[in-house]
């Protein structure tokens, strides 16, 4: 499965977020969409995980390989559950 649409214009953590939640309304079930979900919301609300943790970042690099990575990430979630289908 390629990514959503608009996978290519995520530059910044609050467009993640959204594009993450964007993917899991893509799940096939619903028990699966409001697990990644509260994941997602999990990663913001505790401590606020990798938004907080990577914060002072201010290499545009690296956060572009952040941003990068977690769309990989979840990319490989839907595939995973694409092929169960």
């Amino acid at each position: 499965m390629v990514p959503l649409p608009g996978a290519e214009l995520v530059h910044k953590p609050l467009q993640l977020y959204r594009y993450l939640l964007r993917c899991c309304k893509q799940l096939p079930a619903e028990n699966l969409q409001n697990h990644y979900k509260h994941a997602v919301q999990q990663v913001l609300v505790e401590a606020e995980g990798s938004f907080r943790v990577h914060a002072d970042e201010d290499d545009p690099e690296r956060i572009h390989q952040i941003i990068k990575r977690a769309i990989e990430d979840a990319d490989w979630v839907m595939n995973k559950y694409k092929k169960q289908t």
